[in-house]
């Protein structure tokens, strides 16, 4: 049966469901109404368990067809419930349905109301649809809590250690743990329910396995208790600060990550305490690791017999299986940016496309590790299947198993993060220990994991944290040449893990020169290389995917084997992606559809993310497959499944990404090996005349509009340039239209992508372009996310760069016909933003110091920007002395720096000009932070005259500053500032030569009385900076030695020509006191040279 699509059998099944509501007697339908309604929902639940049709159906429609399917069965009706709510949990486990608060509310009534009314036995399949509902929902259910969670509350009672019906129980905590996920941006559970529902999960945790109760229910249970605390923990909120609590969950925790591990048994207290002592848990002495040795050597080395028999299911067999049956669930670090999915037993929808769209809702940018709610599927892991081919039944718990391990070091992780260091350093015995004393036993700890668990997935957790760039080559020569014989397994779970390791392994401190020439043998992969061209010449029949070299046949040259590859692990991903499988890669899991053509989607998507991370860390090899991988990109966005979509986006981002850092004015790259700016524009034309637009405007999934914006703007600016001008004003057109979307996802993405956009030369000379570009920031800057708030005002910044830039280019002609009242509303918007938390701060405060710099004249006498002039000032010079984080203070600091540069400005005369340089000297002197007082020294040199330090007590104030600053550079209490302290000294000697050099006469006193308290202080000073050389200061800007020596001539000549002028002998005592500063330093010179 067809799939339900638009105009196809779920419009229709809508349309009878609409037809049966208007039929009279409604409200208590007859047999004959009653039965259609039973047939129509049993069609629903067989189309939403098929295969994924070409187009599934709006989200408007699943949700409109769920309102009325519940409106239309009555609570008596205890079957018609319990299929409606089989039908919810299907459809919003298989499509991408954002409800309103109204639909919403109705079915959490209905749900409520039948957990409250209906027979025992729909219980399950209710709270399984409530499950769904609640997912991603939870901050929408707060007036639904009390019924839920409250003391009496349906979900305290039917998660109750005292259920008997183990099935209902684990039901209702996947409901509970649901409720605990949290929304960015939106309110959490209020402390009573955090609490309620933490000590539900914990009390799972601490029970043990019943007689009564299978292993694989019971690994459930534990997982959705998991799963439950550590969102608890990733909401913010939930802080362990009562010992025995957090002593609980520790030993829970330990005691779940060796769940099930193979030869291993041990016993954990219900608590752990801190102690100063290393605690050591007892070791069972009845399970030892005997066979284990066996066991490992037949895994490593596949082509070594066994000195025995061993039918399939022994030792031998069991260390592969192990492997395969590890799910899809990782709980490596590789990159903060990555796209995490579910795992794949854990997918039990029939479609893994729709199985996988959770992994859709996980926002772009967001820390895998922190927010692991993507891999606990919201799906119960339950119903998935096993089929005897693959070890039945202990194959199956073995992989349940090790769902839980890897959960509990999940949300150890999340634990670690949420407590103090010093708190968790009393328990970090229990889980890093010493060495153990002489007849103690051995204690399990972190590193039993690492070395005892079967799973890839920890493998790759430990190659993506080991400094190999500092180790020894050839280890991950031993990693790659392990894995690769499980790339071509027949299970969907040994494939998907080891494609997860090969993205840790090229994710390692990439670029690697041992994971480089590794790419680059066709030999490392087992795979022969047939030289396809592009996705659209793939086919069917082409062999990508090779067993390892049979016995006999050279390794490095397999039968067949053409011409190598560039990249072989590029071109096999490239094909799991795009090719329809094979049937000689027979997948036994139940839970994938048979009329799939592709790949199962977790061994697409894993390749996908392998494709992105080949393309971030090795993009010299990936730049020869770029328009093939951009016919990837846009495949995959042209596929109905939302997480192969996003991940077709993400890697268009790197590819764009990799592009552009080739062309910045610091790469190594030579430009002959750059990729040519004319295949830059093909590239780019086909993405726009793609797919792209659409996903763009996809409103119905919000991360892919994300992540598509990041995309757009990984564009090469020299290419935007060349692109035809319809696709130019496209691109602008889309990213202006997004920027009042009403997805804070999509918003700030928007804005950052127009803050890219302004730098580009060929649009910021367009003063249309920049006043519709600035208007759009200052809408989200206003906005009520701080995340979209925070990359609005970056983007304000880098306009404001812009507007710079083409005051110094097109002079005053861009200045007069840009507005002034957008410049006035720009100023004011930027001040009220530095008032804003130190995200959003850190750029208002470069905003404020930009467009200082340009007003003009005219808008100084302008009234109405005196006020607006005033406030900017005082907001800049508070945030300088303030307790904000470095950047916003350096941020500051380098704005003042901008201000004073503005010569229509009355710096000197304005009241503010005695705050503004106080509190930079304040700064200069005392900081903690070097680069601030690099930054605060750099500012109080920029003034150009002499009267824009005001009257000569202010001028010199600001100098002995600068020489008290000169002599506490070496002062520090962190060790980590003191390897900037020689570019601080470097930056206050020229801070102190160019006051030098713009003093007068009624300044040289009170410099001479400086110089003669702390001369021998400031000469040394002064002859290290002369004789330093070539030297890159903070700023970026070089200094070579004869520019430092014509300052300081500079400086002797000024003094000089004011002696002439006026009678005095404090001018001429810091003449001689320079000159002999260049003697000294003169003589230095010629010794070295000698």
């Amino acid at each position: 049966m067809a799939g339900p699509e638009p105009g196809g059998s779920f419009r229709h099944c809508l349309a009878r469901l609409g037809a049966l509501r208007l039929q009279p007697g409604s409200e208590q339908p007859s047999g004959g109404r009653r039965t259609e309604l039973h047939l129509l929902l049993d069609q629903l639940i067989s189309d939403s368990c098929g295969p994924a049709a070409a187009a599934g159906p709006s989200p408007q429609d699943v949700c409109t067809l769920l309102v009325q399917a519940c409106q239309l069965v009555h609570l008596d009706q205890a079957h018609l419930v319990s299929k409606v709510c089989q039908l919810i949990y299907q459809l919003l486990n298989r499509f991408q349905v954002t409800f309103d608060e109204q639909n919403l509310n109705f079915l959490l009534s209905y749900c409520i109301s039948a957990l409250k009314q209906c027979s025992s036995w729909t219980h399950v399949e209710v709270l399984q649809a409530l499950a769904a509902l609640v997912y991603n929902n939870g901050p929408k259910c707060q007036k639904y809590l009390p019924d839920l969670l409250g003391k009496t509350g349906l979900l305290v009672q039917f998660s109750d250690s005292a259920q008997p019906n183990t099935e209902l129980r684990t039901a209702a905590l996947h409901s509970m743990a649901n409720l605990c996920l949290s929304v960015p941006g939106q309110p959490y559970l209020d402390e009573p329910y955090r609490s309620v529902c933490f000590q539900t999960f914990l009390s799972v945790l601490q029970s043990s396995k019943t007689s009564d109760v299978d292993d694989i229910t019971f690994c459930v249970l534990l997982q959705n208790a998991l799963k439950g605390i550590q969102s608890l923990l990733n909401g913010g909120k939930m802080k362990l600060m009562q010992a025995d609590q957090l002593g609980s969950l520790l030993a829970v925790l330990k005691k779940c990550m060796f769940h099930g591990l193979p030869g291993l048994s041990i016993e954990v207290p219900a608590a752990l305490y801190p102690a100063p002592l290393p605690q050591y848990d007892k070791r069972s002495p009845v399970k030892q690791e005997q066979p284990e040795p066996a066991a490992s050597k037949t895994t490593g080395n596949r082509r070594k017999k066994s000195k025995g028999k061993q039918k399939k299911g022994d030792f031998a067999e069991e260390g592969r299986e192990d492997l395969c049956d590890t799910g899809k669930e990782s709980i490596r670090g590789v990159d903060m940016l990555k796209l995490r999915l579910g795992d794949a037993q854990n997918s039990r929808c029939s479609d893994p496309q729709t199985c996988a769209s959770d992994a859709a809702c996980v926002p772009a940018g967001k820390d895998h590790l922190s927010s692991h709610c993507t891999s606990w599927k919201r799906i119960s892991s339950s119903e998935s299947e096993y089929s005897d081919a693959e070890g039945g039944i202990q194959s199956k718990t073995r992989s349940y198993q090790a769902k839980v391990r890897q959960g509990a070091l999940a949300c150890f992780l999340s634990t670690i993060k949420s407590i103090e260091k010093r708190v968790l350093y009393g328990y970090w015995s229990a889980f890093v220990p010493d060495a153990p004393g002489i007849g103690s036993p051995q204690s399990v700890s972190l590193m039993t994991i690492a070395l005892k668990d079967p799973s890839p997935k920890c493998l790759a957790n430990l190659v993506s944290n080991a400094p190999y760039s500092r180790l020894n080559p050839g280890l991950l020569t031993r990693v790659w040449n392990q894995i690769k014989p499980y790339i071509c397994h027949k299970d969907v779970n040994v494939r998907v893990s080891s494609l997860t390791l090969l993205g840790a392994v090229v994710s390692a401190q990439a670029p690697l020169p041992e994971v480089q020439l590794l790419l680059q043998q066709p030999s490392s992969s087992g795979l022969n290389s047939s030289g396809s061209g592009t996705p659209h010449r793939f086919n069917s029949s082409e062999q990508w995917r090779k067993a390892p070299p049979l016995e006999g046949e050279s390794p490095d040259n397999p039968a067949g084997c053409t011409s190598p590859e560039p990249c072989w692990l590029i071109r096999l991903c490239i094909s799991i992606v795009v090719l329809p499988r094979e049937d000689s890669c027979s997948d036994s899991d139940a839970n994938f559809p048979s009329g799939s053509v592709y790949e199962p989607s977790p061994v697409r998507l894993e390749s996908l993310q392998v494709l992105a991370l080949l393309v971030k860390g090795y993009f010299s090899m990936a730049q020869t497959y770029l328009i093939e991988l951009g016919e990837v990109a846009c495949k995959c966005m042209e596929e109905m499944d939302p997480s192969i979509q996003l991940h077709g986006a993400k890697l268009l981002e790197e590819l764009g990404t990799g592009i552009v850092q080739q062309y910045k004015p610091d790469s190594a790259v030579a430009p002959e090996q750059r990729v040519p700016v004319s295949t830059v524009v093909t590239f780019w034309t086909m993405m726009l005349n793609g797919p792209l637009p659409g996903a763009l405007q996809n409103s119905q999934h919000a991360t892919l509009q994300t992540s598509a914006c990041d995309a757009l703007s990984s564009i090469l600016p020299e290419a935007f340039g060349s692109l035809q001008n319809d696709q130019q004003i496209l691109c602008i057109t889309l990213l202006l239209g997004l920027n009042h979307s009403e997805t804070p996802l999509v918003k700030a993405a928007a804005a950052r992508a127009l803050g890219v956009y302004i730098l580009f030369s060929c649009l910021r000379q367009d003063v249309m372009f920049v006043a519709d570009t600035a208007n759009a920031i200052l809408n989200s800057l206003h906005d009520k996310s701080p995340n979209v708030r925070a990359k609005a005002a970056w983007s304000l910044g880098n306009l404001t760069d812009t507007l710079i830039v083409n005051m110094e280019t097109m002079g005053q002609s861009f200045q007069e016909e840009f507005s002034d009242l957008l410049l006035l509303k720009m100023l004011r918007s930027a001040t009220e933003a530095s008032k804003d938390k130190d995200k959003v701060k850190s750029n208002a405060v470069r905003a404020l110091g930009n467009l200082l710099h340009f007003l003009q004249p005219y808008h100084v006498a302008n009234p109405r920007f005196k006020e607006a002039i005033e406030e900017s000032l005082q907001a800049l010079i508070s945030t300088v002395l303030s307790e904000a984080t470095m950047k916003v203070r350096w941020n500051a600091c380098y704005a003042l720096g901008n201000v004073f540069k503005n010569t229509a400005l009355p710096l000197g005369e304005a009241p503010w000009t005695t705050q503004a340089y106080n509190a930079l000297s304040s700064v200069v002197k005392s900081c903690k932070n070097f680069k601030i007082r690099i930054k605060s020294a750099m500012a109080l040199s920029i003034p150009s005259k002499r009267e824009c330090y005001g009257p000569t007590e202010q001028f010199c104030q600001i100098w002995d500053a600068l020489v008290e600053a000169l002599q506490k550079s070496e002062d520090t209490e962190d060790f980590l500032e003191f390897k900037y302290s020689a570019s601080l000294r470097t930056q206050i000697c020229q801070a102190l030569l160019h006051l030098l050099s713009l003093a007068k006469s009624t300044d040289l006193p009170l410099i001479w009385r400086t110089i003669t308290e702390n001369g021998d202080a400031i000469k040394s000073y002064v002859l290290q900076y002369m004789k330093c050389g070539i030297e890159e200061n903070e700023a970026g800007a070089r200094t070579d030695l004869c520019e430092r020596e014509r300052k300081l001539k500079g400086a002797i000549e000024h003094l000089s020509g004011i002696e002439k002028q006026v009678e005095g002998k404090a001018g001429l005592r810091v003449c001689v006191y320079l000159e002999g500063i260049l003697t000294n330093h003169a003589n230095a010179t010629e010794l070295t040279k000698s």
